[in-house]
C-alpha cells in the first residue's frame, strides 16, 4: 500500500475513534512529514518496504536539527501507532517501530503558583458584576478541577451537579472532577448572576462561560484577564502566566496534599499515568516527605 493510501485511511480510522479534528490534522502532518523524507532519502513510496533505521534515519535527523527530545518522542508516538494499525490490518508483517526507544527526556522542573499567589489571584477579581464573578469562577474551576482550558470554555451548566462535573475531555472521553464547597458555591453565584445579566436576552451560545454580550470565550481572552490579574498581584516572573499553569498548580497542590498519582492522572483526564509523572518532578523533596507523612501506613492503622 502506498503511504498516502494508508496515511489517509489511518485518518479515517482515527475520525472513527473520534478523535479530536485537530489531533488527527497534526497525525497526518507528522505521517506527511515522514512519507517525505522515506521518498527523498530513500524512495520508499510503499508502507510495507520501510524498517527500523528509516524510522531512527528520521528521528536522528530531528534531533540533528536542535528538535527538542518531547517533540521527537511525539513523533515516534504517532509512527508507533500507524505502523501498529497497519500491522493490525494485515498491510504489513509487524512494525518498524516496536523495538524503538523513546529519547531520554531532561527533567525540567515545571514551576506553578505558590497559595500565596493562587489567594491574590482569586481575590482579585472581587466585585460583583458579570466579569468579576465569571472571571473569579473560572479561577476556581481551574485551580481547584485541574480542567483544560478547552474544557472549561465548552462547558455547559448540565455538566455541573451537586458534588462533581462531568468532563467532556480529549478523544470525546469522559471524567468525573469534584467540586469542593467554596466551588460550588463560586458556580452558583455565577450562574445567579449570569441569568441576572442576560435577563430578556436569548443566548446564542449554550455554553456556561460566554463574554459580556454572550459570545463564546476565546482561549486568548481567558488568558488576557488572568495576566491582568497576575500582573496587579506580583506574580513570580518566573512563571508562565497561563491557564495551564494553573492546571500544573492543581497537579502540584494534589500531589502535596497526598493524592495518589494513579487518582490524580484519572482526575486530569490524562492517557496514561507516565503524563501525571512529569509534575513529580516539579516538587521540592521536602515537599514529598511532607506529602508522605500525611499518608503515613502506621498513623492509618
Amino acid at each position: 500500500m502506498v503511504m498516502d493510501e494508508a496515511i489517509r485511511e489511518y485518518g479515517f480510522d482515527c475520525k472513527v475513534r473520534k478523535l479530536s479534528p485537530k489531533t488527527i490534522d497534526n497525525y497526518e502532518k507528522q505521517l506527511k512529514y515522514l512519507q517525505r523524507f522515506l521518498l527523498s532519502e530513500f524512495q520508499i513510496q510503499n508502507v510495507e518496504d520501510v524498517r527500523k533505521i528509516h524510522i531512527k534515519r528520521f528521528l536522528a535527523l530531528m534531533d540533528d536539527r536542535g528538535r527538542k527530545p518531547r517533540y521527537i518522542n511525539d513523533l515516534l508516538k504517532v509512527f508507533k501507532t500507524f505502523f501498529t494499525y497497519m500491522d493490525k490490518e494485515g498491510y504489513i508483517g509487524g512494525t518498524p517501530t516496536a523495538s524503538i526507544k523513546n529519547m531520554k527526556m531532561p527533567k525540567v522542573k515545571i514551576l506553578s503558583f505558590s497559595n500565596k499567589e493562587v489567594r491574590a489571584l482569586l481575590e482579585y477579581y472581587n466585585g460583583k458584576d458579570f466579569l468579576s464573578v465569571r472571571n473569579r469562577t473560572m479561577l476556581a474551576l481551574f485551580f481547584d478541577t485541574g480542567m483544560r482550558l478547552s474544557e472549561v470554555i465548552m462547558m455547559e451548566a448540565s455538566q455541573i451537579h451537586e458534588d462533581y462535573i462531568l468532563v467532556h475531555g480529549k478523544g470525546a472521553k469522559e471524567r468525573l472532577v469534584p467540586v469542593s464547597p467554596y466551588l460550588a458555591k463560586s458556580l452558583m453565584q455565577f450562574q445567579i448572576v449570569r441569568n441576572y445579566h442576560f435577563e430578556g436576552y436569548k443566548l446564542p451560545e449554550r455554553y456556561l462561560f460566554v463574554s459580556r454580550t454572550g459570545k463564546k470565550l476565546t482561549p486568548e481572552a481567558i488568558t488576557k484577564f488572568l495576566k491582568k490579574a497576575a500582573k496587579e498581584v506580583g506574580v513570580n516572573k518566573q512563571i508562565r502566566v497561563s491557564p495551564h499553569t494553573c492546571r500544573h498548580t492543581f497537579a502540584h497542590m494534589q500531589l502535596k496534599n497526598g493524592l495518589d498519582l494513579y487518582s490524580l492522572s484519572r482526575v486530569m483526564g490524562h492517557e496514561n499515568v507516565a503524563i501525571t509523572q512529569r509534575y513529580l518532578d516539579g516538587l521540592e523533596d521536602r515537599e514529598v516527605v511532607e506529602a508522605a507523612i500525611k499518608t503515613g501506613v502506621l498513623a492509618h492503622l
